[in-house]
C-alpha cells in the first residue's frame, strides 16, 4: 500500500513536468546561442572599450550642444487632441536628402544633482536610502531617445511639431545593462550618451551613466545599448536615418563596435528557443532539476507552493492600470521610459517576495518593445520569478520576467508589447534555500533563459575581476 501511494506521488510530480519534455524535432539542427563564456568576454571586451572611447568623443562636443531633447509632450493635452482631430496634411514633411551627421552631433548629457540639491535627492531616494533605480531607467530611456533624435534633426534644442516631421523613432530594445559600480546618493550622476552606428532606418545608442566624485574624478555605474527604429508617421513602415561621417579612429571603432552588436543581436534571435531547442546541458539541468523535486519532496503536491520549491506559475504578481496622458512622449504615446520604470518596480518587488528579504539589482538583462501603447489603454503587466541560485558572491540571485500587455476592454484579449528581464541579488546573509520550479514547458523555456542570463552574468563579472586584479 505504502509503495502505491508514493508511486502515484511520483506520477504526480512526473506528469506535471511532462509537459516540459520537447517534442521530436525532426528539422535540421539550428544555429546556437553563444555559450556564456565568449558571451561575457565578448561584452566585457566592449563595455570597456566603449566605455574610453566615449570618454574621449565627449571631449571634442561643443558643450552648447549637450542638451537634451524633451521626449515627453509640451503641450496640453486638449491641445493635442484638438490637433489629432485635425486634417493631416501637415503631417507628412516633404522629401529631402538625409544630411550625413558626425558622431559627436548626436551627443547629450543631463546632469542630476543629488549631492548639493536634498529636494531632488527626497524626489529619487529610496526605502534604503538609495536612489530608485527605476526612475533613472526612465531617464536612460528619454536620453536615447533625444540622442537619436538630435541625429536626424542635427543640433536643435526642443522639437516644435513632431506631427510634421514625417516620422517618428521608437526604442526596439535594450541591450544588457550591468550595474558596473555603487551608486552613492551623495554623489551627482552624469547621464550621457550617443549614436555609435545606424543601419538603413536603425540606430545604435550608446548611454553612460558616471558618478561624479567630490576631487572631479568619474566612475562609470552603468553603460548600456538601446535599439532605435525610424518609422514613417503615415505608413509606420521603416524610415531611412541619416547616414553618419566617420571623423576619427575613435569614430570608427565604436562604429565597428556598434556593427557587431547590432550582429549579434540578430544571431541571438535566430538561436532563440523560440526556434532553437535547449542544448543538451540545459535539457540535463532541467531533468536534474525534476529529479531533486521528486527525491527531496516525494510526499509533497508539485503544484503547490512550498518553503523549498516552489511552481513558478505562483510567483506571478501583476498590476493593471490605465495609462493616463500625464505620461505620454512628443508623439501622444505612453513614454517607453515609464513603462520600463513600472516593470522595474514590479519585478523588483516580487523579488523581494521571493527572498523574504530586501534586494540590490545586479543587472537589466534585455528589454524588447513590440508595440506602443496609446494613450487611455488598460495595462497588463505580469511578473514571474524564472530562475534562482546561491553562489560564493551572491547568496541569493533572482532573474525576474515581466511582460506588459495592452487588454482589449471590448473582449479581454491581450496584446504583448514590452518584455522585460531584470536579475537582483542579495549579498549577505545564508544562500537561498527556494528554489522556483517550471511546471509546463513554457515555463521549462523561461527557466533556461534565466539560466542562461544568470550564467552570462557570472561569467561577465569574474571576467572583470580577473582584470581587476
Amino acid at each position: 500500500m505504502l509503495n502505491a501511494v508514493r508511486s502515484a506521488r511520483r506520477h504526480t510530480a512526473r506528469r506535471a513536468f511532462a509537459s516540459a519534455a520537447p517534442a521530436r524535432n525532426t528539422a535540421p539542427p539550428a544555429p546556437r546561442a553563444q555559450d556564456a563564456g565568449a558571451g561575457a568576454a565578448l561584452e566585457t571586451q566592449d563595455v570597456t572599450a566603449m566605455d574610453a572611447l566615449l570618454r574621449v568623443v565627449r571631449g571634442r562636443v561643443d558643450p552648447a550642444q549637450h542638451c537634451v531633447l524633451p521626449m515627453k509632450s509640451g503641450l496640453s493635452w486638449s491641445e493635442s487632441l484638438r490637433q489629432r482631430g485635425a486634417p493631416e496634411a501637415a503631417a507628412a514633411a516633404p522629401a529631402h536628402a538625409l544630411a550625413p551627421r558626425r558622431m559627436a552631433d548626436s551627443y547629450c548629457e543631463q546632469l542630476l544633482r543629488f549631492a548639493g540639491a536634498p529636494a531632488l535627492f527626497e524626489a529619487y531616494t529610496n526605502t534604503s536610502g538609495g536612489i530608485r533605480t527605476g526612475k533613472l531607467m526612465e531617464h536612460l530611456d528619454s536620453l536615447a531617445g533625444s540622442i537619436a533624435y538630435k541625429h536626424m534633426l542635427g543640433p536643435v534644442e526642443r522639437i516644435a511639431a513632431p506631427a510634421a516631421l514625417g516620422f517618428y523613432l521608437v526604442t526596439a530594445s535594450v541591450d544588457r545593462l550591468d550595474m558596473l559600480a555603487y551608486m552613492s546618493p551623495v554623489r551627482d550622476l552624469r547621464l550621457s550618451g550617443q549614436v555609435v552606428y545606424v543601419g538603413r532606418s536603425s540606430m545604435e545608442v550608446a548611454v553612460r551613466m558616471e558618478a561624479l566624485n567630490s576631487d572631479g574624478s568619474e566612475e562609470t555605474v552603468m553603460l548600456g545599448r538601446f535599439c532605435m527604429v525610424c518609422r514613417d508617421s503615415k505608413t509606420h513602415k521603416a524610415h531611412p536615418v541619416n547616414p553618419i561621417v566617420l571623423e576619427t579612429a575613435e569614430d570608427q571603432q565604436l562604429w565597428r563596435m556598434g556593427e557587431a552588436h547590432k550582429n549579434r543581436r540578430t544571431s541571438s534571435a535566430v538561436a532563440s528557443l523560440a526556434r532553437v531547442p535547449p542544448s543538451s546541458a540545459e535539457s540535463a539541468a532541467l531533468h536534474s532539476l525534476y529529479l531533486q523535486s521528486i527525491v527531496q519532496s516525494p510526499a509533497a503536491d508539485p503544484r503547490v507552493a512550498g518553503d523549498e520549491r516552489v511552481p513558478m506559475g505562483t510567483t506571478r504578481l501583476e498590476k493593471t492600470l490605465t495609462m493616463y496622458p500625464q505620461e505620454r512622449n512628443i508623439h501622444a504615446k505612453i513614454f517607453g521610459g515609464y513603462l520600463m520604470r513600472l516593470a522595474y518596480e514590479l519585478g523588483y518587488s516580487n523579488s523581494m517576495l521571493f527572498t523574504r528579504g530586501p534586494v540590490r539589482f545586479l543587472s537589466l538583462d534585455s528589454i524588447s518593445f513590440a508595440r506602443p501603447v496609446p494613450i487611455g489603454s488598460v495595462l497588463r503587466l505580469k511578473s514571474h520569478v524564472l530562475h534562482t541560485a546561491a553562489t560564493r558572491e551572491f547568496p541569493a540571485l533572482i532573474h525576474v520576467g515581466v511582460k506588459a500587455n495592452v487588454v482589449d476592454i471590448a473582449t479581454g484579449s491581450e496584446q504583448l508589447t514590452n518584455d522585460f528581464r531584470f536579475t537582483w541579488c542579495r549579498e549577505d546573509g545564508e544562500p537561498l534555500q527556494r528554489t522556483v520550479v517550471p511546471m509546463t514547458y513554457q515555463e521549462a523555456m523561461w527557466w533556461v533563459e534565466g539560466k542562461r542570463a544568470l550564467d552570462l552574468g557570472a561569467e561577465i563579472r569574474r571576467i572583470r575581476a580577473e582584470k581587476r586584479a
